[in-house]
């Protein structure tokens, strides 16, 4: 940069002339290229121009005019600034024409999938400025935004892998993130705003995950579909054909088996009555597509350690299913006239406990000590006889002897 001359400074921040894009862009290319004070005086104009009260208003000019990503990056970071901090105290019409331009760079980026993944970083990070307006606006000022996102997701299938994502950054912030970040009062209200409006968001993924050869698309859907089921209405997920689509359709798919895994695991730690059947229906289909992937003779151990990174996670996908299946729904299992679903399924988690990987371990040890503290409050050892002798108590239940029988599979 050849020096930061403090003429040059002050044209930088002379708000009463126009912002020069280039002189900006050396400024930022010195903040990340240059070193000792040279950088620190980068460093320094950066800031000042960032906490100037104007600053904002420069943001459009430089996003269109400037050639390198990192100064837009650092004008998103500016405009997310005022957002956060200044956003109700800004005139409406100033709220508005941020909203407006904002959704119009993320149409412009998302509209290819090219330009999508060319520009990946910079659409994330409009993407979460949007939610950060949302969580002020919506829905009070802004009560169009979940048919206008809907609306938008027909007409582009690349737009629509793109809204998929922001709809999974609002839920996160919502129902995940809110704890500390907004009131309780202002929390609750956009969790009941969601609940009361995703009808239309449910219909859109289900007619993606029925309709679109799309992979990028159908996977963004699924990721999104993972964080909607923690709190969603319980309908959708049991009166729906959403299960059966998760197992019979994306479960066997490698490139789509360990979300859709992640999701059914999910919903096997729902504990709700009225849903047995479904549940019944759920863990015995889930084993026979299981085992058409990943016969009950493989070598898990040897398998795992052969395996990519996917597939090593789908192992401990698998654990993790089994275990929130189990501990909620095992003695429903236990119940049913065939007892061979139960069964294959503690094999599998045996020959996965065999894995050489500690979060793996943690998550079967968990279990399998569960399991034990539940057998042994069934039917405890007397303290004077020796446990290796002892006949089954005549009141032990035939749940026990299920669970028992397991281990010489």
């Amino acid at each position: 940069m050849g020096g930061l001359a403090q003429e040059t400074v002050n044209k930088l921040l002379n708000f009463d002339q126009k912002l020069d894009i280039g002189l900006l862009d050396n400024v930022v290319a010195a903040m990340y290229a240059s070193t000792g004070q040279e950088q620190k005086m980068a460093q320094e104009v950066l800031t000042t121009l960032k906490e100037h009260p104007d600053s904002w208003t420069k943001v459009d000019t430089i996003l269109e005019f400037s050639s390198n990503q990192q100064t837009k990056y650092y004008a998103l970071q500016i405009l997310e600034s005022v957002i956060k901090t200044r956003w109700k105290v800004l005139p409406r019409n100033q709220c508005e024409g941020i909203k407006k331009y904002i959704v119009g760079l993320i149409i412009k980026t998302s509209s290819s999938p090219e330009l999508m993944e060319k520009e990946k970083t910079y659409l994330n990070k409009l993407n979460l400025i949007l939610v950060s307006i949302l969580k002020r606006e919506w829905p009070k000022n802004w009560e169009s935004f979940i048919p206008d996102i809907i609306g938008a997701s027909k007409t582009n299938e690349s737009l629509c892998q793109n809204n998929m994502v922001i709809l999974k950054l609002l839920s996160e912030e919502v129902f995940d993130f809110s704890s500390g970040q907004m009131t309780q009062t202002k929390a609750k209200h956009l969790k009941d705003s969601m609940c009361s409006q995703f009808s239309e968001v449910f219909t859109l993924c289900q007619y993606v995950m029925d309709n679109s050869n799309n992979a990028a698309l159908v996977g963004a859907t699924l990721d999104t579909l993972l964080k909607f089921l923690n709190w969603i209405p319980l309908g959708y997920i049991f009166e729906t054909k959403l299960i059966q689509t998760l197992i019979l359709k994306f479960m066997t798919v490698p490139m789509f088996r360990n979300v859709s895994m992640k999701c059914l695991t999910e919903i096997a730690g729902v504990t709700v009555p009225h849903y047995d059947e479904k549940f019944i229906a759920l863990f015995t289909e889930t084993m026979t597509q299981l085992e058409t992937m990943l016969p009950v003779e493989t070598n898990i151990k040897d398998a795992y350690k052969a395996g990519n990174d996917q597939e090593q996670n789908f192992i401990q996908n698998l654990a993790m299913f089994f275990c929130a299946f189990l501990k909620e729904h095992g003695a429903l299992m236990e119940k049913q006239a065939s007892h061979e679903p139960l069964l294959k399924s503690l094999h599998y988690l045996l020959l996965i406990s065999e894995v050489d990987d500690t979060e793996i371990s943690k998550i079967c040890l968990e279990y399998w000590n569960a399991l034990a503290a539940d057998l042994y409050r069934e039917s405890p050892f007397s303290s004077t006889a020796s446990p290796l002798f002892m006949s089954r108590p005549a009141n032990a239940t035939d749940r026990k002897s299920t669970r028992l029988n397991s281990s010489h599979l």
